[in-house]
């Protein structure tokens, strides 16, 4: 089977974990401080911290900037249900914003339309959650614009877009945001295996939600309200939970991070020649627009239904059943029972729903051999 997205595991990613194994420490060493300095020196951002995962970087952000009970929080409903669960776990009220049908990002439009009728109700969101979908950036300016005028945070849901950059910026710099959180899963850009990261440029901030990941304690002599009684004290200050990151993770991180340019150059040659080889089928292509430069985790392409009698779940099983792995990203949160239960429906969101129906996600990773590319294009003209 040809997965739609794989790690790009080498020797070197290999020996350095080795190395952490034999170590000393496997966690709670500095392997987790000197993958944060890197992330902060390659984003620009002044704070990171590295954790268990991205779903816990969306928790403990969102947490950091006082989301609670009583609170509204938006993302879009084109994304993993992580983006938007993290209010719900909070105890805040969540809402979406639907997207725009050429980047299938948030529409920056329909986000003011939406904060103009909320100001006149009172029912402002706390935090609003772009979601980069693919690789590629929102329009961050825009809504960083709004978040000025109608006073809401932003935290940047940017799990696909490590290493894209928006206007000239990378991705988590946080010049358009509070917070961006990266994700590090095998099939992102990079992987720790499970893992994820908090990038900011505000130090409050950034303690809290170090602070958040590790029990609720600190050990920063700077922080503490009781008096110091020796090199073992820490004091736990508010209730947290272990999102820590190991040193076997972080380790891994290091050297993948040291590559990623390489990942992403190859990531757009595959692109490039699916491109070039399925423009004349009866599908869609994924845009991309000129303020950005995608990281390209995906490579959605959409069916058009209006131009072929084949059927987007057709097309699907025909590729899985010649062992080619496409997925689909992703069923709008909405529809999931739990939202559904909470009064969403069908019908609430139609430019993501419309974009569901049709999207099917190409085999695209940095160790995708060229055959098996080729394999999957000469499937797709084979099916049409």
């Amino acid at each position: 089977m040809i997965p739609y997205g794989c790690q790009d595991i080498d020797d070197k990613d290999i020996e350095e974990v080795t190395k952490v194994l034999k170590s000393a420490f496997i966690t709670q060493g500095n392997k987790p401080r000197e993958f944060e300095t890197n992330l902060s020196q390659y984003t620009g951002a002044k704070y990171s911290v590295v954790m268990n995962s991205a779903t816990s970087a969306l928790h403990s952000a969102c947490l950091a900037l006082g989301l609670g009970k009583g609170d509204f929080l938006w993302t879009s409903p084109n994304t993993f249900v992580a983006s938007a669960n993290c209010g719900i776990l909070c105890g805040a009220s969540v809402d979406f914003i639907d997207i725009d049908p050429l980047t299938y990002n948030m529409d920056p439009l329909l986000l003011e339309e939406k904060l103009i009728k909320a100001k006149s109700e009172n029912r402002l969101p706390k935090i609003i959650i772009p979601v980069h979908y693919a690789g590629q950036s929102c329009e961050m300016k825009k809504i960083y614009e709004l978040s000025k005028e109608y006073g809401f945070k932003i935290i940047e849901d940017a799990s696909h877009a490590i290493g894209g950059n928006y206007m000239g910026h990378p991705v988590g710099s946080c010049k358009y945001s509070d917070v961006t959180v990266f994700s590090f899963h095998p099939v992102k850009i990079i992987t720790t295996g499970e893992g994820g990261a908090c990038m900011t440029n505000n130090s409050f901030v950034a303690e809290k939600i170090r602070r958040f990941a590790s029990h609720g304690i600190t050990k920063n002599q700077k922080f503490f309200t009781e008096h110091n009684e020796g090199d073992w004290y820490y004091e736990q200050q508010s209730i947290g939970l272990n999102y820590r990151m190991t040193d076997i993770a972080a380790s891994l991180g290091i050297t993948q991070l040291e590559k990623i340019s390489e990942f992403i150059k190859k990531r757009h040659e595959i692109s490039q020649k699916y491109n070039a080889k399925l423009k004349n089928l009866p599908i869609t292509l994924p845009f991309q627009s000129d303020n950005c430069f995608s990281s390209l985790h995906l490579y959605p392409i959409q069916i058009n239904l209006n131009e072929t009698k084949k059927s987007r779940e057709y097309v699907f099983k025909e590729l899985r059943k010649a062992k080619i792995g496409v997925n689909v990203h992703y069923i709008p949160v909405h529809l999931h029972p739990f939202y559904k239960k909470k009064g969403f429906k069908y019908g609430d969101y139609q430019n993501a729903e419309s974009f569901y129906e049709k999207e099917i996600s190409l085999p695209i990773f940095s160790k995708l051999a060229d055959e098996n590319q080729e394999y999957v294009i000469e499937k797709l003209i084979e099916i049409f």
